[in-house]
């Protein structure tokens, strides 16, 4: 089966942008991702549009991709819409991949795109949150959220203070607590997590935040659903990121230095499991699927960007993505092995609590980080000599984690 390469990538800068449009997004990520690449628009044979918000903060339904790319001039081809929540980027780039590999393209274009910040329409912003997960069980998953650790929570932070947040930062939350409760991982930690990636962001000028942060000015935020502060969490972001992607034969064609390899795409949906069983986490069990598919170990990753929604995420994930043991993520972050100039930098973009999280377009957003540091075009930040970088993007709660898990595994050009 053919190789597939990334060969072209671009994005926004991320933020809240009340003047810009869905559309407006997806034309300079678009606009980008051609110039990287090199390439004409006439060269795309077919396209993959993500988006998760549109619908139900601005009843935009089921030709999302149509309506934004028909007005750039992509007509007459394919063009398939994709949702898999905080997933649904990197799984667009799933289904492009297929494509090339079953010789149906040769060249695709995998576009992420959302506008969530809507100052109008705030209690509808929250509440899109909700189909995160299933409305139909809700409330049972809320009953079991709260119960969760719940020993662990301080007494002046177990009443509700009813201000509003995502269900993800409760559900979040919960697992910290149970990761804390028999790891003993500390709260500080987390801030750790947090303030390493705000002092990243620094360095990114796309980022939604670019300010320093210490560990005490993290845990001095306010609390949102304890443990977590206001700096621990994702904000609400709007923001584009398109990627072209291509096979073998055409990256010969072409001779493009720059090209980036998709060393392995794995997708898996969650399984029944114990809320404190984390060597069965679905994270956990993606890396391993998609290691196998790259033919390499957690010991050849040089760079990763993974799913921190919530600081305590990135503890969760790089323990996943087998970069330290299981239970050991805070340790691991607190001693400075995933800051750039550490072992294994984690989320040098500033990650999702500080580059920010527009969810549709995410997955793509990392990948974007990732070609850059590959390609040793990152600046400030750039990891020395990296080669093998991986991305875990995951999507929605279903009991006890996430929905949907994708991680990706990128392999350089030669230096």
């Amino acid at each position: 089966m053919t190789e597939v390469f990334i060969l072209g990538i671009g994005m926004t800068a991320l933020g809240k942008f009340t003047e810009r449009s869905v559309k407006d997004l997806s034309r300079e990520a678009v606009a980008r991702a051609l110039a990287d690449a090199d390439i004409h628009q006439d060269d795309i044979e077919a396209a993959w549009f993500s988006n998760t918000r549109q619908g139900l903060l601005e009843g935009q339904n089921g030709i999302r991709g149509q309506c934004a790319l028909r007005p750039l001039g992509f007509s007459g081809i394919p063009i398939a819409n994709i949702e898999n929540a905080c997933a649904s980027g990197s799984t667009a780039l799933l289904q492009a991949i297929a494509h090339i590999k079953a010789g149906m393209c040769d060249v695709a274009l995998v576009v992420g795109a959302e506008k969530m910040f809507f100052p109008e329409k705030r209690e509808a912003m929250f509440n899109a949150f909700k189909g995160g997960t299933d409305i139909h069980r809700l409330e049972e998953f809320h009953q079991q959220v709260s119960a969760q650790g719940a020993a662990l929570i301080p007494d002046e932070y177990r009443q509700d203070d009813g201000k509003q947040r995502s269900f993800f930062m409760d559900s979040y939350a919960a697992q910290a607590r149970l990761h804390m409760q028999k790891y003993g991982t500390t709260q500080r930690q987390f801030a750790a997590a947090a303030a390493k990636n705000h002092w990243h962001s620094t360095m990114n000028p796309l980022a939604q935040y670019q300010h320093d942060m210490t560990v005490d000015e993290v845990l001095a935020g306010r609390v949102i659903t304890w443990p977590f502060t206001l700096p621990m969490c994702a904000p609400i972001s709007d923001g584009a990121a398109a990627a072209v992607v291509c096979s073998a034969d055409v990256l010969r064609r072409l001779g493009k230095r720059r090209a980036i390899r998709i060393r392995s795409l794995a997708l898996r949906s969650g399984i029944q499991r114990d809320a404190d069983d984390f060597a069965n986490h679905i994270g956990r069990l993606t890396a391993q699927q998609a290691y196998e598919q790259a033919g390499i170990a957690p010991c050849d990753v040089d760079v990763a960007e993974v799913h921190d929604a919530s600081a305590y995420a990135e503890i969760q994930q790089i323990e996943n993505l087998g970069l330290c043991e299981l239970g050991e993520g805070g340790v691991y972050t607190e001693q400075g092995h995933t800051a750039l100039g550490g072992a294994t930098p984690v989320n040098p973009s500033g990650g999702l609590v500080s580059k920010g999280h527009p969810v549709g377009a995410t997955g793509i957003m990392q990948l974007h980080e990732l070609v850059t540091q590959l390609r040793g075009e990152a600046g400030k930040r750039q990891v020395n000599g990296a080669r093998i970088a991986v991305a875990e993007n995951g999507g929605g709660f279903y009991e006890t984690e996430e929905a949907a898990t994708t991680v990706t595994v990128l392999e350089g050009p030669s230096r």
